[in-house]
């Protein structure tokens, strides 16, 4: 009976350092790879114009409420005072409108940030999973805080940084200069 458990535990030890000689994890930077392929500057400036569109209705609506606040306080002294709280009940509901199209403004700028990101980012995951599967790579970890996010990895040798293989698997020739493990800390 010893004699089958010792055998069991020396082949549960030799199965289980088998297991860690073949455990490869690499790491990429997300923010690095999205900086790097040309779809950002496209999708960065289709945001821009966007946002400078938005920022323009709201300009009209912000003028349009300084103007009938300095006609109110123009006249304010002069007016009864039903007029004069139908004018301050009009220019609340105006500041109203106002703060609901900021709040829409803000939600529709991510929403179209995420519908113009979402297929970049599944380009880099395809890329990202054909890497790990040529190079024997069993886990890939996140060496930045992409989009927001906390880091995973905070040490990794420059050996195990996929990024580069990442976007040369995209057909994009990495920058001469790249912050790799510098981001890494």
């Amino acid at each position: 009976m010893k004699k089958l458990l010792i055998a069991g535990m020396l082949g549960l030890s030799t199965f289980s350092m088998a297991q860690e000689k073949t455990l490869k994890i690499g790491y990429t930077n997300v923010d690095y790879l999205l900086a790097s392929v040309p779809e950002s500057k496209q999708i960065e400036n289709e945001l821009k114009t966007y946002k400078d569109q938005l920022d323009k209705q709201l300009e009209v609506k912000a003028k349009e409420f300084r103007e009938k606040y300095e006609s109110y306080e123009k006249g304010a002294s002069m007016m009864t005072e039903v007029i004069r709280a139908d004018k301050e009940r009009e220019l609340q509901d105006l500041n109203s409108q106002i703060e609901q199209f900021q709040k829409n403004a803000e939600q529709s700028l991510q929403e179209k940030q995420q519908k113009l990101m979402k297929p970049v980012l599944e380009k880099i995951q395809k890329a990202i999973d054909e890497v790990a599967a040529e190079n024997g790579f069993t886990y890939v970890l996140s060496s930045d805080g992409a989009m927001g996010q906390v880091p995973i990895v905070l040490y990794g040798p420059d050996n195990l940084n996929i990024s580069d293989l990442v976007l040369k698997k995209m057909g994009v020739t990495p920058p001469s200069v790249k912050s790799s493990n510098s981001d890494v800390k």
